[in-house]
């Protein structure tokens, strides 16, 4: 079994389950209180799905006032509680406990407010990522931050693990596009916090709420950035003999101060996995592959790009093609963005998310074969190279409880690895329970005892998604 545990429930709690679901009857509209214990299944894990537990009841509420008024009874009473998205959470963060309920926001989607004067948006947290996007395209607008799950992934999971996607190279996570929030403590406090500007006035609370895994509050609703769209977009596939030439290329295209929109990176077994599945032209003979891409007028594209494939021919690139098309460029990015799950169509896998200085891509891409090997599984890489996101997808099988724990401590391993090396334990899919046990490797003590002591400002009675970001 699994070295990851989760804290015994608390029994007083679940003794007094039917006067607590009782009480939260009262305290919502007819149809937002789900308690039967087949329909809560749907609520007991999140994209980390070896781990399980149903919840004591689920609340799916439409308004910040609902999610206000349920806080409240809940830090009244004791009663823990898990915020959840859509659930893509690739960390463990919205596996809830039996003593727990989850406030799951997927009925707030709304769009609220839209500026193109000054370009922000409004909407709730229940809104997807993609749909912030199809909003304002019609306009020339786009939110930046692109996640893999983008298609499912909400702006509340989003600023909860400081998401980022391919094209944070260039524009940065959400932390670079979030210009405010309206948040709800565990108290019932509702908290406006930044605005509809670059920076506000007063402590950057803002600041402490992107990433924090839905431990300091449940935020309701976002003001974000929506971008000008640029006059066009090249991607370029670069195949490579070795995984060592796409490295290097990646360490001296940021070394020369070249910022494409996005660089991304995938290995052989990636390749072949993704080409089987979205026929995207990918080149099979290839060790590595890289996909950059370019944005600007025509002009700016060309010089961008006689700069890079320079740098690439340099490490000995073989295949190198531009898309000529749109059908192509939608094409090359649908492989990208369905390498997840292509791979789930091949075998189980742990998606880990580790983040390393650009120099250190190919000595730590040879030093992830390795361990995975040692271990006797296989690996995938698929990850934003553009900003060394390490996602190597781990193989195995999930139904073999030796595998799993072969491939948890290969995970662990790899996660050693990029802080050795000057990175850090995740890039975009947060701590959850996944990495929780590993924060004293990068953490000292006293890093700990501050991140708690901020925590425990916000929720002192550790009612806010329990068990997860730091080790018991």
């Amino acid at each position: 079994m699994s070295d990851i545990i989760f804290a015994e429930p608390d029994r007083g709690i679940l003794d007094r389950r039917d006067e607590i679901l009782a009480c939260l009857e009262n305290l919502v509209s007819s149809g937002e209180l789900i308690t039967d214990r087949d329909e809560c299944r749907a609520y007991e894990t999140d994209a980390l799905a070896a781990y399980r537990s149903i919840p004591l009841a689920v609340v799916l509420p439409t308004s910040t006032e609902e999610v206000s008024v349920v806080l409240k009874f809940c830090h009244e009473n004791g009663v823990k509680v898990v915020p959840r998205g859509a659930g893509t959470s690739l960390a463990g963060g919205a596996i809830p406990t039996e003593d727990a309920i989850v406030i799951g926001l997927s009925r707030m989607n709304r769009v609220l407010e839209i500026n193109y004067d000054d370009r922000f948006m409004r909407v709730e947290a229940g809104v997807t990522n993609l749909s912030i996007t199809s909003a304002v395209s019609d306009r020339g607008f786009f939110y930046a931050p692109d996640p893999s799950s983008q298609l499912a992934c909400t702006i509340g999971g989003n600023i909860a693990n400081n998401s980022g996607g391919a094209h944070c190279l260039k524009y940065g996570v959400t932390t670079n596009n979030l210009l405010g929030v309206k948040i709800v403590l565990i108290d019932g406090t509702v908290l406006d916090l930044g605005g509809s500007s670059l920076d506000s006035g007063g402590l950057d609370l803002l600041g402490v709420v992107v990433g924090s895994e839905g431990q300091l509050g449940i935020v309701t609703e976002a003001t974000v950035r929506i971008l000008k769209s640029a006059e066009a977009a090249r991607p370029v596939l670069f195949g490579f003999p070795s995984s060592d030439g796409a490295g290097n290329t990646v360490a001296e295209i940021i070394a020369a101060g070249i910022i494409p929109v996005a660089i991304e990176y995938m290995d052989k077994t990636a390749i072949e996995i993704c080409e089987a599945f979205s026929k995207a032209g990918y080149p099979l003979d290839a060790e590595a592959l890289l996909i950059i891409e370019v944005e600007g007028s025509k002009a700016e594209m060309d010089a961008m790009l006689d700069r890079i494939i320079s740098i690439a021919w340099a490490n000995g690139v073989q295949t190198v093609r531009e898309s000529k098309s749109a059908i192509e460029t939608a094409a090359i990015w649908k492989g990208r963005k369905s390498a997840f799950g292509a791979t789930g169509r091949v075998a189980d896998y742990l998606c880990m998310d580790g983040t390393v200085p650009t120099g250190k891509l190919s000595y730590v891409l040879a030093q992830i074969t390795g361990i995975v090997k040692r271990y006797g599984l296989r690996v995938a890489n698929v990850f934003h190279a553009g900003d060394g996101n390490m996602h190597p997808l781990i193989l195995y099988n999930a139904n073999d409880p030796v595998e799993q724990r072969k491939a948890e401590a290969a995970g662990n391993d790899i996660l050693k690895l990029c802080v050795e090396v000057g990175g850090c334990l995740t890039g975009e899919h947060g701590v959850g329970i996944e990495k929780r046990d590993l924060m004293a490797y990068q953490f000292s003590e006293v890093d700990l005892s501050q991140q708690l002591r901020l925590r425990a400002a916000f929720d002192s009675k550790w009612l806010l998604n329990t068990d997860k970001v730091f080790p018991f």
